[in-house]
């Protein structure tokens, strides 16, 4: 029910100190060959690693993400940074509700949703997320996040992008993922409306379906 340990200061969330934990667990691990699938943080996070470590990775799919490189993030970004700082309860359950367009959510998923977050004490992380992307030319992220997009440039391996272009969040950023990466040439690329910043509680059949039927064109 996601109610895994996790601290309770906000400053012990830092976007490079992600990065580096994730980096930390792939290596200690030993893991390679990954198929990555990432959407929100997972792409922020994801893409970051994918972009310093491309041999890492044999393949991509990105969701309703971005590796941010300018701290323009657009006006449905600064307004939600804005309000999570400001709302009195960040009530997960009704957020996830607002987002999702295709279906409506179920009292159970809304629970499931609330559960790790019973009260403030367990919000830091949440509250602090919105603040970690980089939204000034001077947040220590923007360098290494354009550094990491060298490597984006030149992976030539494939990367699927799926995508809804309704989420006022995010929406727009499929382009820029067909445009840098250059193994999303020719890849069967999919968008998906009515659907909301989480399309895989909107649409999760279909994309699960998307990103099956792509892996067994590609083995």
């Amino acid at each position: 029910l996601g109610r895994s340990d996790k601290t309770t200061e906000r400053t012990s969330y830092t976007y490079g100190g992600h990065v580096g934990w994730m980096t930390s667990f792939i290596t200690a691990l030993n893991i390679s060959n990954i198929t990555l699938f990432c959407q929100d943080w997972g792409g922020l996070i994801g893409l970051r690693v994918a972009g310093e470590h491309p041999d890492w990775f044999v393949r991509l799919v990105i969701a309703n993400t971005a590796l941010p490189d300018s701290p323009n993030m657009g006006e449905g970004f600064m307004m939600w940074q804005q309000v999570s700082q400001s709302m009195p309860f960040m009530d997960c359950g009704a957020l996830l509700k607002r987002a999702v367009l295709a279906r409506e959510l179920t009292d159970a998923e809304m629970d499931a949703y609330r559960a790790p977050f019973p009260d403030e004490s367990y919000m830091a992380g949440a509250r602090q997320f919105p603040l970690l992307v980089p939204t000034t030319e001077d947040d220590p992220a923007l360098p290494a996040n354009r550094a990491a997009w060298k490597g984006l440039e030149s992976f030539t391996k494939p990367v699927l992008t799926l995508w809804a272009p309704d989420d006022i969040v995010l929406g727009k950023g499929q382009r820029a993922m067909l445009d840098r990466i250059p193994g999303t040439k020719g890849q069967p690329h999919q968008t998906f409306t009515p659907a909301g910043h989480f399309l895989q509680d909107d649409v999760g059949p279909q994309l699960a379906d998307a990103v099956i039927a792509w892996l067994n064109t590609l083995s």
